[in-house]
């Protein structure tokens, strides 16, 4: 059993709190631009990745997947890191975190969802409280960042205001309806295009600000790569 622990940041009631995830579903083509999704799902086809059957599609993804540590392994040199927004469901409400749906991009070509399921899914140890924030959703800023080609860096590989994707109630009641999400739910909420093309990366550095609240949710993480034997 997967158990996370969190500093929640509120004006209310700031504290530290353990939480078991219940469920994780990972929200693809969430972007608000349907005719920008159109393109890029035509894109995606061209490379070997089918369709989607919805937008946004919902993946649900094992909570086992669920870490918050500082160094990840993967199976070969072909998966990425992708920045999100990520809600999670508590007793007391909503609250919004950093996240990393790091994927495996050549098993992506056989099958999304199976893709979703072989990485594990990073997330920062920082909340905010959505209500906190739900007046200036739309402003806040996610970014990544990797090293630098030759190992420098960092270099921008994301940047993108929430105002680009759905807002979070459109996300919540598409998966789980007007009810909203059960407590225990850890729903992703998509991400942005990578600057300068998807590639691997040594280590992923990833953020949220909030230019109102004059604030940041980050986290870092290494990226392992272990031999894919034949």
């Amino acid at each position: 059993m997967t158990e996370l622990n969190f500093h929640r940041y509120s004006s209310r009631s700031p504290n530290t709190f353990d939480f078991v995830p219940a469920a994780l579903v990972i929200a693809g083509w969430t972007g608000r631009d349907r005719e920008a999704l159109e393109h890029h799902v035509v894109e995606l086809e061209a490379l070997g990745v089918r369709r989607p059957s919805s937008m946004p599609v919902y993946y649900r993804v094992s909570t086992e997947r669920l870490t918050q540590d500082a160094a990840i392994e993967v199976i070969g040199d072909a998966s990425s890191g992708a920045a999100e927004p990520v809600l999670f469901s508590m007793p007391d409400g909503l609250w919004l975190g950093i996240g990393s749906d790091h994927t495996d991009r050549k098993l992506e070509t056989v099958s999304v969802a199976m893709s979703k399921q072989v990485c594990s899914k990073v997330i920062g140890r920082q909340l905010w409280d959505c209500r906190e924030i739900a007046g200036h959703w739309d402003e806040l800023i996610v970014r990544s960042r990797i090293p630098a080609e030759g190992g420098a860096g960092p270099v921008l590989y994301q940047e993108g205001r929430l105002a680009q994707i759905l807002p979070p109630k459109t996300l919540v009641e598409g998966h789980a309806g007007p009810k909203g999400l059960p407590v225990g739910t850890v729903l992703f909420c998509g991400t942005f295009p990578a600057i300068g093309g998807i590639r691997p990366a040594a280590w992923f550095e990833m953020e949220i600000e909030d230019p109102v609240l004059k604030r940041f949710l980050r986290h870092r993480y290494r990226i392992d790569v272990l031999p894919a034997v034949e």
